[in-house]
């Protein structure tokens, strides 16, 4: 006697049903930060309204105070950027910029001694961008020769390039004797500030390295899975210490630009600015799990942390809640990371 078997369907896999209910979150997650930037802008704009009968984002002071106010963190962050992409961290680039406007300050005062404010300038850039190379290097190789995690090694050069920076400047600022640096950093350029300008154009060089370059996309390969890197033939060695040497130069244009907007070196230039610019990669979407990450999101995200601390400012609120604001921020970027690459899967 025949039985008759009742075929049925396999059950559906687990948790299919909650990936397509996150999927929308995904396509939110893609354009949070210039969605999180809109809705700042837009809260900022009617306060104004309300509470002043003015206007914030149509106020030409304020939208230049806020692109001055960006061009320190995202200077450092225009190079995390890079290190993030390939799955590493650099703690160090806030002592660097700090290390890097000392030095400028003294040789530009020493160079400035010959009466040419033009070669002084020249010659004190270099410094700053020669020394700021050093803890770049030694970063790389300690982290791609030694296999030291990114984490102890650039922790442990914050510290070596804090020291350093503080015994140069003699735990003081070092003042510019001269008016050219101090003329272009506080100078404007067809009603432009010359450091934001100057900040453009080093932008625009990080985002063609990163996005149009076989460099750029040997980065977002090693972040990916490095083993995946190794056997594809790229020279993880030679690109890891190049990186760990951008970050530490993008570090000290921030520290010549201090230099220069100030008209001092300090060693402490960049320590308030080691979390925003960390914070500026992970707004702007890059995965601190490595193989994610945009220059133009880095970008956004430096703006949303500029945007976040002028504004409490604007509406009078007490500056520490910066720092809550910031971190929130950070906290909740990094969980719209994790839902995002739940509804890959």
């Amino acid at each position: 006697m025949l039985v008759e078997k009742k075929i049925t369907k396999p059950a559906p896999l687990a948790g299919g049903e909650a990936r397509k209910a996150f999927r929308w979150l995904a396509v939110l997650a893609a354009f949070r930060a210039w969605l999180f930037l809109a809705i700042l802008l837009a809260a900022f704009e009617l306060w104004a309204r309300v509470a002043y009968g003015g206007t914030f984002v149509f106020n030409p002071l304020n939208v230049k105070s806020i692109a001055l106010f960006t061009v320190t963190p995202l200077l450092l962050a225009l190079g995390q950027t890079f290190v993030i992409i390939s799955g590493g961290i650099d703690l160090s680039v806030g002592f660097t910029m700090g290390l890097s406007a000392v030095v400028t300050a003294h040789v530009y005062n020493w160079a400035a001694q010959s009466g040419n404010s033009g070669l002084s300038l020249v010659v004190a850039v270099a410094a700053g961008l020669g020394i700021a190379v050093v803890p770049g290097l030694i970063n790389g190789l300690l982290i791609a020769d030694l296999r030291v995690p990114p984490f102890i090694g650039t922790l442990g050069m914050y510290g070596v390039a804090r020291g350093v920076a503080f015994l140069l400047a003699k735990g003081t600022t070092v003042p510019v004797q001269g008016g050219l640096m101090g003329a272009i950093g506080n100078g404007e350029t067809l009603g432009f500030p010359n450091l934001v300008l100057l900040t453009i154009a080093i932008i625009l060089v990080m985002h063609y390295l990163l996005s149009h370059t076989r460099y750029g996309q040997h980065i977002y390969a090693i972040g990916g899975n490095v083993n995946a890197a190794l056997r594809a033939g790229i020279n993880v060695r030679n690109a890891t210490i190049a990186l760990y040497i951008l970050s530490a130069l993008s570090a000290g244009c921030a520290g010549i630009f201090y230099t220069a907007k100030f008209s001092a070196g300090a060693a402490q230039a960049g320590e308030p600015v080691l979390l925003d610019s960390i914070a500026a990669v992970v707004i702007g979407g890059a995965s601190l799990f490595g193989g994610s990450g945009t220059i133009i999101g880095t970008i956004i995200g430096a703006l949303i942390v500029a945007v976040i601390q002028y504004g409490l400012v604007f509406v009078n609120v007490e500056p520490f809640w910066q720092f809550v604001a910031v971190g929130v921020v950070i906290i909740i970027s990094v969980l719209v990371d994790q839902i995002q690459k739940g509804a890959r899967k």
